[in-house]
């Protein structure tokens, strides 16, 4: 029996537990896949206050370091169901069960891939999923973006400041977001619409060179020579395992606040996978330390 287990070992869950253990709580984290969460797969960090740089894996080592020295325990297990009788929570998981008192979910949510051949392979060499991440790594140079919502319009405003061209290239020949953002966007002298195209390839050794485009209305291909591509067709939260505890939105988001309780006492959730405007490093930290506070609280 712990205190409180917390499923995802990503920023926001580490953070939690951070907070739990230096509380005298003793925690369990539950990751299903690599500790780090996205962050770990990020080349370099540098927009964490009072870090001037640094690769996303060596954040994540030294996160995990820390909580271990205060006695973090972690398993490698994939959590697939929450259930709670009485006072106390049992989550089931691929390769057992475990009790405590609490339970932070901290599951993150991934973004969506575009399912092009080598896309897993460039990651972090030029294929990105979040530009205010990785996008002044680019300052100068030709980039694209692919997608056509809300994330699309702010990536390709942002970039369109400091790259000295910007492709962005939707499926159809409309956006699907805000009119205030298109409009900005397709003022920049830089950026260029590309319509009705979808992303077939991507070329280049080590590094990305270059984006091949599908042309559906005439059925050509197109390659346009970038240094960097976005993929911006949204994200997915993998929090269905555990709607019996927590009410989900119509994307699969846990529905809570700044304060990270849920409508379960005792179940708080932390980080990307919670309704939220902006999912970044640093809102992922304040969540953690939130709901770790609120179940040291609620455990008393």
């Amino acid at each position: 029996m712990h205190d409180i287990i917390v499923i995802g070992a990503g920023t926001a869950g580490m953070t939690a537990a951070l907070y739990a253990l230096r509380n005298g709580k003793s925690v369990l984290l539950l990751e299903g896949e690599c500790v780090g969460g996205q962050i770990a797969n990020s080349p370099r960090v540098e927009n964490f206050p009072s870090v001037k740089a640094i690769s996303g894996s060596e954040f994540s080592d030294k996160l995990y370091e820390q909580i271990k020295a205060l006695g973090a325990e972690l398993e490698l297990e994939r959590a697939e169901e929450i259930q709670k009788h009485k006072d106390v929570f049992t989550v089931k998981t691929d390769s057992g069960a475990h009790e405590a008192r609490a339970v932070i979910i901290a599951t993150g949510a991934k973004h969506k891939k575009i399912g092009v051949e080598r896309e897993e392979e460039l990651i972090g060499s030029g294929v990105s999923y979040c530009a205010v991440c990785d996008g002044p790594f680019y300052s100068g140079d030709d980039v694209a973006i692919v997608g056509d919502a809300n994330t699309a319009l702010q990536y390709g405003n942002m970039l369109s400041g400091y790259c000295n061209k910007v492709y962005v290239c939707t499926w159809m020949d409309k956006f699907f977001g805000d009119k205030a953002l298109i409009d900005a966007l397709l003022q920049k002298p830089n950026v260029e619409w590309i319509k009705n195209v979808t992303l077939s390839a991507f070329e280049g050794d080590e590094e990305l060179s270059a984006c091949v485009f599908d042309e559906r209305d005439t059925g050509k291909k197109r390659t346009i020579p970038v240094k960097a591509c976005f993929i911006a067709i949204g994200q997915e939260p993998d929090n269905a395992p555990f709607k019996n505890v927590v009410k989900l939105d119509e994307n699969g988001y846990v529905i809570a606040d700044e304060d990270c309780t849920t409508k379960t006492a005792g179940v708080f959730v932390a980080g990307d996978c919670r309704t939220k405007n902006i999912r970044q490093l640093t809102t992922a930290v304040a969540d953690g330390a939130s709901a770790a506070i609120a179940a040291c609280k609620y455990l008393g």
